[in-house]
C-alpha cells in the first residue's frame, strides 16, 4: 500500500520517473548519489527508495542514535558510526559493511549542497576496502528523472574509475543547477 502511495505521489503528482533498477541480489554496495544541491534531494531519495523497494542505508555519528531519536534514525536506514578505537571513517564504515548481511549505503560525494570544485573520495575507498560495488544514481531535476546505473566494482585506479563513474552524471542538472559539480573536470583528464 505504501509503495502505491509513493508511486502515485512521485509519478503522477510530482511528474518524476525512474530509469534503471537495483539488482536485489547485490546485498552490499555504495550508492553514489549526485548532484546534491538541495534539501529536496532527501525526499527524492526517500520516494525512490520506497518505489524501488530495496533497502538503502546511511551513516551518521553515533550521538544521533541516542534517545529520543535513535529509533527513528535506525528506522530510516541509519547506522551509527563509531570511530572509537582509532579507526578512521573509511575503516569504521568498512567495518559496518563487514558486520551486516545487507548494507547499501547512499552517499553524496560532494559532501555538501553548496558548490564544490572537487569530490570527496571516501565513498570510493569505502567501496574498495569493503569490496563492494559502487552504484551511481543521478537526480536530474531538468528531466525529473532518477537514473540508476549498473554496479561498478572499483579497481584501485581512482583516476580511471572516476572517469567511468562520472560519465553517468554527464548532462545531469541538480535542483540548484549552479551548485552542481562539473563532471567535465574529471572527464577531460
Amino acid at each position: 500500500m505504501k509503495k502505491r502511495i509513493y508511486e502515485w505521489l512521485f509519478f503522477r503528482i510530482m511528474g518524476w520517473t525512474i530509469s534503471g533498477t537495483f539488482d536485489p541480489g547485490i546485498k552490499k554496495s555504495v550508492i553514489m548519489v549526485m548532484p546534491h544541491t538541495s534539501w529536496q534531494d532527501f525526499f527524492i531519495g526517500l520516494f525512490s527508495r520506497g518505489i524501488i523497494g530495496v533497502g538503502m542505508h546511511w551513516v551518521g555519528k553515533k550521538e544521533l542514535f541516542r534517545f529520543p531519536f535513535g529509533w527513528y534514525f535506525r528506522w530510516m536506514g541509519g547506522a551509527p558510526l563509531d570511530r572509537s578505537g582509532g579507526l578512521n571513517k573509511v575503516d569504521s564504515i568498512a567495518e559496518i559493511f563487514k558486520n551486516r548481511e545487507v548494507f547499501r549505503m547512499a552517499i553524496a560525494p560532494e559532501g555538501t549542497r553548496k558548490k564544490v570544485d572537487h569530490l570527496k573520495t571516501g565513498f570510493y575507498y569505502i567501496a574498495l576496502k569493503a569490496n563492494v560495488p559502487i552504484i551511481p544514481v543521478a537526480f536530474d531535476y531538468r528531466k525529473k528523472e532518477v537514473k540508476v546505473a549498473l554496479e561498478f566494482y572499483p579497481t584501485g585506479n581512482i583516476e580511471a574509475d572516476f572517469k567511468i563513474l562520472l560519465s553517468h552524471f554527464e548532462g545531469i542538472t541538480g535542483k540548484i543547477s549552479q551548485n552542481g559539480y562539473c563532471t567535465q573536470k574529471i572527464l577531460d583528464i
